[in-house]
């Protein structure tokens, strides 16, 4: 448990406990079998009174080493080995007390108690270890092997790797459960801490808005910088109203990412408007992400060249080997050559941000400009095809 962090220690020594807490009725269970069987076959003991000493003995030891295994810091790996050693102890002495041609074992299906522990103690391994040693015991102890016992030890090597296994995935499955119920707490506590410290900040952002446009010149400019940072603030807010812990993955498949629901999210920007299909559109996350990183790129050109909070639109359209997502405003439009312009001047952010990216994953992009308003479209393959540029 040592790779996990503090919850997670936490959380898998809760599903430890309660593996014990089982094991220990289990264990009450093949004891109640095994003093029965021994009652039931009384006849075939050659020393009955050391078969009572042997069922007294692990009478004795259930009820001790049941209280020791209720408490994760008395279960120590030297009482694990005692555990063991009384299994394999009254393994041992059964052809003593019933002599060498025994059916079955006094202690029978109890020895199933120490080899359990040791699957939910060390998990896979240790219950593929303590099989073996029980198996072998068992079958170095009796004069003839027949396909019944076999059997039984061939259950024991199988039984216990598996219980380790399922042991070990619980616990894993534990502490990824209070990972992201941290994160969302988390989460939760970051949106309400933005509320209340964007309240404040928010107000006085208006008021120093409302102030400069009243008192004009300078002030008014201070003004409207006022009234641009309050409507940023306003949609910081809003994106962490929305926000979700994505470590998980949003595919319903591992590696993918729900493109549909990713776009959808570009809602919280001030004047966007975002149109997607109503089932979920999953893609490649590599292809995803880049998408919503290129479409962040031209609503942000909207932002900057036409304003903020001004009109735009995302429309999704999916079809079996492509993506195409629009962006549409209705600007002014960008003026001929100026593209090409600022990329002469060094300043290549819709050459690399757009254009590149699209171009990196295979896909193509074609932009429509005008007094009306500039469109992009975006043409997306939905395996990735890097370019050869």
């Amino acid at each position: 448990m040592s790779r996990y962090g503090a919850g997670g220690v936490r959380a898998a020594l809760a599903v430890e406990d309660r593996l014990f807490r089982a094991l220990a009725v289990l264990r009450a269970i093949t004891l109640v079998n095994a003093i029965g069987i021994n009652v039931y076959r009384r006849d075939e003991l050659v020393h009955p009174w050391g078969g009572v000493a042997v069922v007294a003995a692990i009478t004795v030891w259930s009820l001790v080493v049941s209280w020791v295994y209720a408490d994760a810091v008395r279960r120590s790996v030297g009482w694990l080995v005692a555990d063991g050693a009384v299994a394999l102890g009254a393994l041992a002495v059964t052809p003593l007390v019933k002599g060498a041609d025994f059916d079955a074992t006094i202690p029978g299906f109890w020895v199933m108690s120490a080899l359990l522990a040791w699957a939910i103690r060390f998990r896979l391994w240790g219950g593929l270890g303590a099989a073996l040693v029980i198996g072998v015991t068992d079958l170095l102890l009796r004069a003839d092997l027949t396909m019944t016992n076999y059997g039984n030890v061939y259950l024991l090597l199988i039984g216990g790797p598996i219980v380790g296994f399922l042991c070990g995935s619980l616990q894993e499955m534990a502490v990824a459960r209070d990972d992201a119920q941290r994160s969302a707490a988390a989460a939760a506590e970051r949106a309400r801490l933005a509320r209340v410290v964007h309240d404040g900040v928010l107000q006085v952002l208006a008021l120093v808005q409302r102030r400069g446009t009243e008192l004009g010149g300078d002030a008014a400019e201070l003004g409207r910088l006022a009234g641009e940072q309050e409507r940023r603030l306003r949609t910081l807010i809003r994106a962490q109203d929305a926000v979700r812990d994505d470590r998980f993955g949003t595919g319903a498949v591992a590696g993918t990412l729900d493109l549909a629901d990713a776009l959808a999210r570009l809602r919280v920007r001030a004047g966007v408007d975002v149109a997607v299909p109503g089932g979920s559109v999953d893609v490649p996350a590599e292809i995803g992400e880049e998408v919503v990183a290129v479409v962040g790129a031209c609503l942000d050109n909207v932002a900057r060249h036409v304003g903020e909070g001004a009109p735009a639109w995302v429309l999704l359209e999916a079809f079996p080997d492509r993506v195409e997502v629009s962006v549409r405003d209705e600007g002014p439009g960008i003026p001929t050559g100026r593209l090409e312009q600022a990329e002469a001047e060094g300043r290549l952010g819709v050459a690399q941000s757009i254009r590149g990216r699209v171009e990196d994953l295979g896909g193509t992009v074609t932009l429509s400009t005008g007094s009306c308003g500039t469109e992009w479209e975006l043409t997306v393959p939905r395996v990735r095809e890097r370019s050869t540029r």
